[in-house]
């Protein structure tokens, strides 16, 4: 990981992107909805994580982005050298009256392997790394209890120690344009998401602050 004195310089310009969610039909960028709550997670290449998300029952709209680094408005050439300090992450907007924070973050742990430092599979390097980004404490709360909680399960499993970093979400920049829902444009795209195979259980046991 760089420092943020050796990172690359970024730009001001903000990445375009399209008004609409391709699959949703929702708006990408706020205002959301009043009263909607917002998720930003590493999970491997965010291709197949945006999907996951974008089908699961009450988000209300997704996009891909880098966080987690310095690098302002950073371009997926310049994420990928491994110079910026940024994440593949999503974020997700999702109405709380029809799911739940520890819902979302169910889908977060069952859909990768949290375990594996800065790789996902096949795809090695710091911009794969597993990471949920709070945006207040009580997110982080929730944030490590889930963890806490699958660590569990893993231990009972014989698997290795949840690497998950857990730190204050910095600034989302939005991927470029292509990048946006792109297997929802390309269906046959590659997707190297993989979890564990092992159910989380949040569903069954519920955050009590």
């Amino acid at each position: 990981m760089p420092t943020e004195a050796e990172a690359l310089p970024g730009r001001d310009r903000e990445m375009p992107v399209p008004p609409q969610h391709f699959v949703l039909g929702t708006p990408l960028r706020p205002p959301f909805p009043d009263g909607f709550e917002q998720l930003i997670v590493g999970m491997g290449c965010f291709w197949g994580a945006e999907r996951k998300f974008w089908e699961t029952e009450g988000v209300f709209t997704t996009a891909v982005g880098y966080s987690g680094g310095f690098t302002p408005n950073p371009s997926y050439e310049e994420v990928c050298s491994g110079r910026t300090g940024h994440n593949e992450v999503v974020l997700v907007v999702f109405d709380p009256a029809r799911t739940s924070y520890e819902d979302m973050l169910r889908v977060f742990w069952e859909s990768h392997d949290p375990t594996q430092g800065m790789r996902q599979g096949n795809d090695v390097g710091t911009q794969y790394r597993s990471g949920i980004y709070v945006f207040d404490d009580a997110q982080r709360k929730i944030a490590e209890w889930s963890r806490d909680m699958y660590q569990e399960v893993l231990d009972r499993a014989g698997l290795g120690a949840i690497t998950t970093e857990i730190v204050d979400a910095t600034p989302f920049y939005y991927a470029e344009d292509y990048h946006q829902q792109y297997l929802g444009k390309n269906p046959g795209g590659y997707c190297g998401l993989g979890g564990t195979g092992l159910a989380c259980p949040i569903g069954v046991a519920r955050f009590d602050s």
